[in-house]
Protein backbone atom coordinates (compact mmCIF):
# COMPACT_ATOMS: atom_id res chain seq x y z
CA UNK A 1 0.00 0.00 0.00
CA UNK A 2 1.47 3.48 -1.18
CA UNK A 3 1.79 6.12 1.87
CA UNK A 4 -1.31 8.96 1.74
CA UNK A 5 0.22 12.06 0.22
CA UNK A 6 1.50 14.54 2.82
CA UNK A 7 -0.52 17.94 2.04
CA UNK A 8 2.17 20.53 0.88
CA UNK A 9 2.28 23.86 3.10
CA UNK A 10 0.34 25.85 0.90
CA UNK A 11 -2.62 23.89 0.60
CA UNK A 12 -5.57 24.82 2.89
CA UNK A 13 -8.41 22.31 4.67
CA UNK A 14 -11.11 22.12 2.95
CA UNK A 15 -14.32 21.63 5.02
CA UNK A 16 -17.06 19.18 4.10
CA UNK A 17 -20.18 20.49 1.99
CA UNK A 18 -21.92 18.19 5.38
CA UNK A 19 -20.01 20.30 7.69
CA UNK A 20 -21.50 23.74 7.50
CA UNK A 21 -24.06 24.16 10.09
CA UNK A 22 -26.23 27.28 9.50
CA UNK A 23 -28.04 26.89 13.04
CA UNK A 24 -24.42 27.23 14.55
CA UNK A 25 -23.84 30.34 13.19
CA UNK A 26 -27.17 31.73 13.70
CA UNK A 27 -26.76 31.08 17.57
CA UNK A 28 -23.22 32.73 17.35
CA UNK A 29 -25.36 35.79 15.99
CA UNK A 30 -28.11 35.30 19.10
CA UNK A 31 -25.02 35.43 21.20
CA UNK A 32 -23.70 38.55 20.08
CA UNK A 33 -27.04 40.54 19.77
CA UNK A 34 -26.75 44.00 20.71
CA UNK A 35 -29.95 44.20 22.66
CA UNK A 36 -29.14 40.28 24.27
CA UNK A 37 -28.97 41.06 28.11
CA UNK A 38 -26.08 40.98 30.24
CA UNK A 39 -24.70 40.49 33.40
CA UNK A 40 -26.32 43.76 35.07
CA UNK A 41 -29.46 42.93 33.26
CA UNK A 42 -29.81 38.95 35.28
CA UNK A 43 -28.46 40.97 37.96
CA UNK A 44 -31.23 43.31 38.58
CA UNK A 45 -34.04 40.78 37.46
CA UNK A 46 -32.42 37.80 39.43
CA UNK A 47 -31.37 38.94 42.65
CA UNK A 48 -32.02 41.73 45.63
CA UNK A 49 -29.56 44.12 47.82
CA UNK A 50 -26.25 43.59 44.92
CA UNK A 51 -23.58 45.31 46.56
CA UNK A 52 -20.61 45.81 44.16
CA UNK A 53 -17.14 44.84 45.17
CA UNK A 54 -14.39 46.97 43.53
CA UNK A 55 -10.50 46.60 42.65
CA UNK A 56 -7.92 44.10 43.10
CA UNK A 57 -5.88 45.30 45.91
CA UNK A 58 -3.36 45.64 43.15
CA UNK A 59 -3.63 47.54 40.17
CA UNK A 60 -6.85 48.75 39.45
CA UNK A 61 -10.53 47.96 39.23
CA UNK A 62 -11.55 46.36 35.68
CA UNK A 63 -15.31 47.53 35.07
CA UNK A 64 -15.41 44.63 32.46
CA UNK A 65 -15.99 42.03 35.82
CA UNK A 66 -18.40 43.02 37.64
CA UNK A 67 -18.76 41.55 41.93
CA UNK A 68 -20.41 41.67 44.50
CA UNK A 69 -22.71 40.53 47.38
CA UNK A 70 -26.55 39.70 46.58
CA UNK A 71 -29.46 37.45 48.10
CA UNK A 72 -31.12 34.84 45.55
CA UNK A 73 -34.39 34.71 46.95
CA UNK A 74 -33.24 35.26 50.37
CA UNK A 75 -30.23 33.45 50.41
CA UNK A 76 -26.83 35.12 50.68
CA UNK A 77 -24.78 34.85 47.29
CA UNK A 78 -21.47 36.27 45.41
CA UNK A 79 -21.83 37.04 41.94
CA UNK A 80 -18.89 37.63 39.41
CA UNK A 81 -19.79 38.26 36.06
CA UNK A 82 -18.15 39.77 32.82
CA UNK A 83 -20.02 43.06 31.44
CA UNK A 84 -20.10 44.22 27.79
CA UNK A 85 -21.65 47.73 27.04
CA UNK A 86 -24.59 48.67 25.37
CA UNK A 87 -23.86 52.15 24.07
CA UNK A 88 -20.28 53.51 22.77
CA UNK A 89 -19.78 55.22 26.00
CA UNK A 90 -20.16 51.76 27.66
CA UNK A 91 -18.63 50.02 25.48
CA UNK A 92 -15.95 51.77 26.24
CA UNK A 93 -15.85 51.88 29.83
CA UNK A 94 -16.28 47.78 29.89
CA UNK A 95 -13.62 47.24 27.10
CA UNK A 96 -16.47 45.45 25.02
CA UNK A 97 -16.44 42.86 27.93
CA UNK A 98 -12.56 41.78 27.82
CA UNK A 99 -11.06 41.64 30.89
CA UNK A 100 -7.48 42.48 32.30
CA UNK A 101 -5.85 40.95 34.70
CA UNK A 102 -6.68 43.15 37.26
CA UNK A 103 -10.16 41.91 36.83
CA UNK A 104 -9.66 38.21 36.94
CA UNK A 105 -8.06 39.10 40.24
CA UNK A 106 -11.15 40.48 41.40
CA UNK A 107 -12.76 38.20 40.62
CA UNK A 108 -11.02 35.62 42.19
CA UNK A 109 -10.91 37.99 45.36
CA UNK A 110 -14.47 38.29 45.92
CA UNK A 111 -14.74 34.36 45.41
CA UNK A 112 -12.43 33.33 48.27
CA UNK A 113 -14.12 35.73 50.57
CA UNK A 114 -17.20 34.07 49.50
CA UNK A 115 -15.54 30.70 50.57
CA UNK A 116 -14.30 32.48 53.43
CA UNK A 117 -18.21 32.95 54.35
CA UNK A 118 -19.33 29.71 53.28
CA UNK A 119 -21.93 31.83 50.18
CA UNK A 120 -22.74 29.78 47.04
CA UNK A 121 -20.68 31.71 43.77
CA UNK A 122 -22.35 31.91 40.73
CA UNK A 123 -20.41 33.42 37.49
CA UNK A 124 -21.90 35.25 34.28
CA UNK A 125 -19.73 34.39 31.45
CA UNK A 126 -20.17 36.70 28.47
CA UNK A 127 -17.03 37.96 26.68
CA UNK A 128 -15.31 37.25 22.95
CA UNK A 129 -12.07 36.50 25.16
CA UNK A 130 -9.69 38.07 27.67
CA UNK A 131 -8.06 41.31 26.39
CA UNK A 132 -4.70 40.78 24.25
CA UNK A 133 -3.45 44.49 24.76
CA UNK A 134 0.42 44.95 25.38
CA UNK A 135 -0.70 46.73 28.54
CA UNK A 136 -2.44 43.26 29.74
CA UNK A 137 0.74 41.46 28.77
CA UNK A 138 2.69 43.14 30.80
CA UNK A 139 1.11 42.97 33.87
CA UNK A 140 0.22 38.83 33.40
CA UNK A 141 -2.71 37.82 31.89
CA UNK A 142 -2.07 34.72 31.10
CA UNK A 143 -0.91 34.17 34.97
CA UNK A 144 -4.30 35.89 36.29
CA UNK A 145 -6.21 33.18 34.17
CA UNK A 146 -4.09 29.99 35.14
CA UNK A 147 -4.47 31.60 38.87
CA UNK A 148 -7.94 31.66 38.64
CA UNK A 149 -8.13 27.98 36.75
CA UNK A 150 -6.34 26.44 39.89
CA UNK A 151 -8.02 28.20 42.92
CA UNK A 152 -11.63 28.23 41.44
CA UNK A 153 -10.83 24.47 41.24
CA UNK A 154 -10.59 24.15 45.13
CA UNK A 155 -13.14 26.89 46.60
CA UNK A 156 -15.19 25.02 49.74
CA UNK A 157 -18.34 26.62 48.25
CA UNK A 158 -20.78 25.80 45.59
CA UNK A 159 -19.76 27.64 42.28
CA UNK A 160 -22.79 27.64 39.25
CA UNK A 161 -21.56 29.08 36.41
CA UNK A 162 -23.64 30.21 33.30
CA UNK A 163 -22.66 31.18 29.73
CA UNK A 164 -24.98 34.06 29.01
CA UNK A 165 -23.90 35.09 25.73
CA UNK A 166 -20.32 34.56 23.84
CA UNK A 167 -17.69 32.15 26.28
CA UNK A 168 -14.57 33.09 24.59
CA UNK A 169 -11.65 30.88 25.21
CA UNK A 170 -9.70 31.79 28.52
CA UNK A 171 -11.24 34.48 29.17
CA UNK A 172 -14.44 32.79 29.69
CA UNK A 173 -13.08 29.74 30.91
CA UNK A 174 -11.47 31.97 34.06
CA UNK A 175 -14.85 32.30 35.31
CA UNK A 176 -16.28 29.01 34.27
CA UNK A 177 -14.16 26.17 36.72
CA UNK A 178 -17.76 25.39 38.38
CA UNK A 179 -20.03 22.34 40.31
CA UNK A 180 -22.42 23.25 37.30
CA UNK A 181 -22.04 24.45 34.65
CA UNK A 182 -25.05 26.13 32.31
CA UNK A 183 -25.77 27.51 28.97
CA UNK A 184 -28.17 29.69 27.89
CA UNK A 185 -30.07 28.28 24.85
CA UNK A 186 -28.34 30.60 22.26
CA UNK A 187 -25.19 31.07 24.06
CA UNK A 188 -22.00 29.54 22.64
CA UNK A 189 -18.76 28.01 24.20
CA UNK A 190 -15.43 27.78 22.40
CA UNK A 191 -11.63 28.04 22.46
CA UNK A 192 -11.75 30.54 19.47
CA UNK A 193 -13.93 32.73 18.12
CA UNK A 194 -15.37 31.38 14.52
CA UNK A 195 -13.45 34.23 12.52
CA UNK A 196 -10.19 33.60 13.86
CA UNK A 197 -10.44 29.91 13.44
CA UNK A 198 -11.20 30.22 9.93
CA UNK A 199 -8.77 32.68 9.40
CA UNK A 200 -6.02 30.23 11.13
CA UNK A 201 -7.23 27.08 9.47
CA UNK A 202 -8.47 27.75 6.03
CA UNK A 203 -6.59 30.94 6.24
CA UNK A 204 -9.71 32.86 4.96
CA UNK A 205 -12.02 34.93 7.87
CA UNK A 206 -14.79 34.95 5.46
CA UNK A 207 -15.64 30.97 6.00
CA UNK A 208 -16.23 31.87 9.83
CA UNK A 209 -19.85 30.03 9.42
CA UNK A 210 -17.77 26.34 8.35
CA UNK A 211 -15.75 27.52 11.55
CA UNK A 212 -18.38 27.34 13.86
CA UNK A 213 -19.92 24.33 12.84
CA UNK A 214 -16.63 22.61 12.93
CA UNK A 215 -15.95 23.79 16.48
CA UNK A 216 -18.90 22.40 18.12
CA UNK A 217 -19.35 25.59 20.28
CA UNK A 218 -23.69 25.44 20.78
CA UNK A 219 -25.36 24.44 23.58
CA UNK A 220 -26.30 21.01 22.37
CA UNK A 221 -23.29 19.99 21.36
CA UNK A 222 -21.31 20.50 24.45
CA UNK A 223 -24.16 19.26 26.25
CA UNK A 224 -24.01 15.95 23.80
CA UNK A 225 -20.00 15.85 24.85
CA UNK A 226 -20.81 16.49 28.73
CA UNK A 227 -18.78 19.36 28.62
CA UNK A 228 -22.13 21.68 30.27
CA UNK A 229 -24.19 20.30 32.96
CA UNK A 230 -27.71 21.60 31.18
CA UNK A 231 -29.12 24.15 28.70
CA UNK A 232 -31.23 27.09 29.58
CA UNK A 233 -34.41 28.09 27.49
CA UNK A 234 -34.92 30.89 25.77
CA UNK A 235 -37.85 32.68 24.16
CA UNK A 236 -38.80 31.65 20.77
CA UNK A 237 -36.70 34.28 19.20
CA UNK A 238 -33.80 34.85 21.64
CA UNK A 239 -33.31 36.26 25.10
CA UNK A 240 -33.04 39.54 23.67
CA UNK A 241 -36.71 40.06 22.86
CA UNK A 242 -38.32 38.74 26.17
CA UNK A 243 -35.17 39.28 29.11
CA UNK A 244 -37.91 39.13 31.83
CA UNK A 245 -38.87 35.30 30.31
CA UNK A 246 -34.86 34.38 30.03
CA UNK A 247 -34.17 35.56 33.52
CA UNK A 248 -37.28 33.37 35.04
CA UNK A 249 -35.65 30.13 33.36
CA UNK A 250 -32.74 31.01 34.77
CA UNK A 251 -33.94 31.52 37.91
CA UNK A 252 -35.57 27.86 38.17
CA UNK A 253 -32.10 26.68 37.03
CA UNK A 254 -30.15 28.35 39.72
CA UNK A 255 -32.65 27.25 42.80
CA UNK A 256 -32.75 23.94 41.36
CA UNK A 257 -28.36 24.21 41.12
CA UNK A 258 -28.29 25.52 44.92
CA UNK A 259 -30.65 23.33 46.39
CA UNK A 260 -28.56 20.06 44.79
CA UNK A 261 -25.50 21.76 45.52
CA UNK A 262 -26.37 22.74 49.33
CA UNK A 263 -26.22 18.95 50.66
CA UNK A 264 -22.97 18.41 50.04
CA UNK A 265 -20.33 19.13 52.39
CA UNK A 266 -17.35 21.66 51.29
CA UNK A 267 -14.68 19.09 50.48
CA UNK A 268 -17.61 16.75 49.03
CA UNK A 269 -17.90 20.05 46.46
CA UNK A 270 -14.37 20.14 45.66
CA UNK A 271 -14.15 16.06 44.97
CA UNK A 272 -17.04 16.75 42.53
CA UNK A 273 -15.84 19.50 40.76
CA UNK A 274 -12.78 18.11 40.22
CA UNK A 275 -14.19 14.44 39.04
CA UNK A 276 -16.23 16.89 36.96
CA UNK A 277 -13.02 18.28 34.62
CA UNK A 278 -11.33 15.66 35.12
CA UNK A 279 -13.35 13.44 32.92
CA UNK A 280 -13.42 15.95 30.07
CA UNK A 281 -12.12 14.64 26.85
CA UNK A 282 -11.96 11.49 28.45
CA UNK A 283 -13.52 9.19 25.59
CA UNK A 284 -12.89 5.39 26.78
CA UNK A 285 -15.27 5.81 30.06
Amino acid sequence: MEPEPILSEDKEPQASPAATDPAAWQRVQLARHPKRPHTLDYIERLFTNFEEIHGDRLYADDPAIVCGSAFFEGRPIMVVGEQKGRDTKQKLHRNFGMPKPEGYRKAIRVMQLAAKFGRPILTFLDTPGAYPGIDAEERGQAEAIAHNLREMSRLAAPVICVCIGEGGSGGALALGVGNHVYLMENAVYSVISPESCAAIIYRDAARAEEAAAALKLTAPDLLRLGLIDGIIPEPREGAHVDPDGAAAALRDTLRAALDQLGALSPDQLIEQRYAKFRQMGNFFL
